[in-house]
């Protein structure tokens, strides 16, 4: 699930702005993060506030425990003065944002609807699931 800025004024420019940032920030623990805690992370999106003072950045994990979703929290905030300086040398905005950090649980949500189709679908009687019946 991808999540943009949406503000009323620049909201084509704030969305290049949370892209670019996903990319760097993608980038940023891909390379030069080490922390072990971080683990399989994967960014979803990026929300910024109307005035980039903060950047809300979506993350979902494998696995989706929560001791790992807790432990790749905690790593990401550990990381994030490091990453915020990293944005601020390769993204030439006049505010560079704080960081705030949130787990993605729309992955696992989607999972869990699907299953639920799936057995919805399953219950069904045969006379309904062939329609020359």
């Amino acid at each position: 699930m991808r999540r943009h800025f949406s503000s009323g004024s620049g909201g084509a420019r704030g969305a290049r702005i949370a892209d670019q940032i996903q990319q760097e920030l993608a980038e940023l623990i891909q390379r030069q993060i080490k922390d072990p805690r971080i683990g399989f992370a994967t960014l979803t999106g990026v929300d910024l506030t109307p005035d980039y003072a903060y950047a809300t950045v979506f993350f979902t994990v494998l696995p989706d425990t929560e001791q790992q979703i807790s432990n790749t929290l905690l790593g990401l905030r550990s990381a994030a003065g490091f990453m915020r300086a990293e944005l601020g040398r390769r993204i030439r905005i006049h505010t560079t944002p704080e960081l705030r950090f949130r787990y993605d649980a729309s992955t696992e949500r989607g999972m869990a609807m699907s299953r639920l189709i799936d057995q919805a679908l399953g219950d069904r009687p045969a006379a309904v699931d062939d329609p020359q019946a």
